[in-house]
């Protein structure tokens, strides 16, 4: 990775002892790690290791069974969705979660919907303070747009673009919610190399410029290599190694695990 503007920080959330189980299947069993303020924290691993499962407990989908998460110093044993987002965590899922038949900026706009203040009453008459503030949430999310360089589908409904633009604009909509923490859930899955590319752009742009915090799921090896600070290993739901992409390389049990091969 090229030397970045933010430094990494302090620890901004603690995976404490979680655990989660759905009946009698364990989908994760005591996972500790932690996420530091401005890193790339990539969490890797086979299928069915927890991954998804980890992201959902972190921003209150899931409740886990036992354990906590302490996110900015305050230590959670649960959390609802609404409530990680208006502390800060953003989500972006598998498979891509938009209103198909609302444009671009529409879907983007969507995620300003915790910051705005004035009520539904005011948003219907759209006069006065309610128009100023719709006005002021366009522009902040004009300006993803541009930094997402889709200016030109701003006004297409998401259900014509191709994958790559719909997954930039998921993206973008998560970006509209300010957060502190952005959860990327295989942001670059089914995506081809030149998509892959912007992609990865995208992210290390967003962690540098905005000093958003970042923790994805991604199964392309090179990816993860190359723009995470850190990796978490996970296999059948517990942790199995933890470092820099270098030391998670060169782990023999993830070697056996997940990679195949020392590459």
């Amino acid at each position: 990775m090229s030397a970045r503007r933010r430094p990494i920080g302090d620890t901004l959330l603690v995976v404490d002892g979680v655990s989660l189980s759905f009946g009698g299947v364990k989908a994760l069993t005591d996972v500790s790690f932690d996420i530091r303020e401005h890193e790339i924290l990539a969490i890797i691993g086979p299928n069915g290791a927890g991954k998804s499962s980890m992201l959902n407990c972190i921003n209150g989908f899931y409740h886990p069974s036992a354990g906590a998460i302490t996110f900015r110093g305050v230590k959670r044993a649960q959390m609802r969705p609404h409530e990680a987002a208006m502390q800060g965590i953003a989500r972006t899922f598998q498979n891509i979660a938009l209103f198909k038949g609302m444009s671009t900026l529409d879907n983007i706009m969507t995620g300003r919907l915790l910051k705005m203040k004035v009520g539904l009453a005011g948003q219907a008459v759209h006069l006065g303070p309610a128009r100023a503030e719709e006005l002021a949430h366009r522009a902040f999310c004009e300006r993803i747009i541009d930094f997402l360089e889709i200016q030109a589908v701003r006004k297409t409904p998401v259900g014509r673009l191709p994958y790559g633009l719909q997954k930039r604009v998921e993206l973008g909509r998560a970006l509209a919610a300010e957060p502190t923490l952005l959860l990327l859930d295989e942001p670059m899955a089914g995506m081809n190399l030149e998509e892959k590319q912007d992609m990865c752009r995208f992210i290390l742009d967003v962690n540098d410029e905005f000093g958003t915090t970042i923790c994805l799921i991604e199964h392309d090896m090179g990816v993860v290599m190359d723009i995470s600070d850190r990796v978490v290993v996970l296999e059948y739901g517990r942790k199995i190694a933890e470092g820099t992409p270098d030391v998670v390389r060169a782990n023999q049990a993830v070697i056996d695990a997940y990679l195949g091969v020392a590459h």
